[in-house]
C-alpha cells in the first residue's frame, strides 16, 4: 500500500469535511477513529476516489484519484457502513459474480473465482441465501467476498462490526486478522483496531493523532472522557 495526501481537503458546498491534510500510509493494517462527523469516512473514501479533493491531491498505488480513478477503484475495495445496501442481486453467490463479469471474465473463470473467494471466506454455505436472510456478520462476510473476488491490494471496512452481536463481531474480527490484504478499518470500536501498526483519529475534520494504535486510543479516550 502506498497512498498519499498532499495538501489535500475536502469540502461540500460552504463546510469543510476535511481540512488540508498530507500524509503517507504505508503500514498493513490501519486503523481511523474519530466521533460522528469528525471526517473519518471522508479520509477514508478519497483514498479510492469515492470522495475527490476540492483541494491538493490523493495518490493511491501510483494513480491520482481525480485523474485516475479507474485504475484506483482497481486496487481499492470498499466495504460500507450499511453491506447489505451494496448487495444488489438477490442470491449472494450472483452478486460476487459481479465484480468478475464485469472484467470481461467467462462464466467458467467467475464460476471458479466465486467458488475460491466463498471457500476463503468461509461463507460457501451461504452462496445460494439471500442477503436478507442472512445475520449482520454474513451480510458483512458477503460483501466483504464481493470486493476480495476483484484482488483489490487495498482492503477499507467502514465500521464492519457495527451493531453486531458478540458472535458475529468475533466472525468478522477473525476474517479481517486474516486477511492477506492490506486493510484499512474506519471503527468506533477501539478492541478492532488495538492491535493494528497505525491509527489515525480526526476530530472536527482535522487529523489530530497518528502513531502507534495505543497513542491514539489514548488520546481518543482524553477526547470521549
Amino acid at each position: 500500500m502506498d497512498v498519499s495526501f498532499e495538501n489535500a481537503e475536502a469540502k461540500f458546498g460552504p463546510r469543510v469535511a476535511l481540512k488540508c491534510l498530507s500524509l503517507r500510509l504505508s503500514e498493513r493494517r490501519i486503523g481511523i477513529i474519530g466521533l460522528n462527523g469528525s471526517g473519518k469516512s471522508t479520509f477514508s473514501r478519497m483514498i479510492n476516489g469515492l470522495v475527490l479533493p476540492s483541494s491538493g491531491r490523493v495518490v493511491t498505488n501510483g494513480h491520482e484519484t481525480v485523474s485516475q480513478g479507474t485504475h484506483v477503484r482497481a486496487a481499492v475495495g470498499y466495504v460500507f457502513q450499511n453491506p447489505s445496501n451494496q448487495i444488489v442481486l438477490p442470491l449472494i453467490k450472483d452478486d460476487i459474480a459481479l465484480g468478475p463479469q464485469s472484467r470481461g471474465l467467462n462464466k467458467q473463470v467467475t464460476d471458479k473465482a466465486v467458488r475460491t473467494v466463498l471457500e476463503r471466506v468461509g461463507i460457501t454455505h451461504l452462496a445460494e441465501r439471500r442477503a436478507h436472510e442472512l445475520s449482520g456478520g454474513e451480510v458483512q462476510l458477503a460483501a466483504l467476498a464481493s470486493v476480495l473476488v476483484t484482488s483489490p491490494d487495498i482492503v477499507i471496512m467502514d465500521e464492519p462490526t457495527n451493531q453486531l452481536d458478540l458472535r458475529n463481531r468475533k466472525l468478522v474480527e477473525r476474517t479481517i486478522h486474516e486477511l492477506a490484504e492490506n486493510v484499512i478499518v474506519v471503527s468506533h470500536d477501539l478492541a478492532l483496531v488495538s492491535g493494528f501498526d497505525r491509527v489515525l483519529m480526526f476530530h472536527d475534520g482535522e487529523l489530530v493523532a497518528d502513531g502507534s494504535a495505543a497513542e491514539t486510543i489514548a488520546r481518543y479516550r482524553t477526547i470521549v472522557a
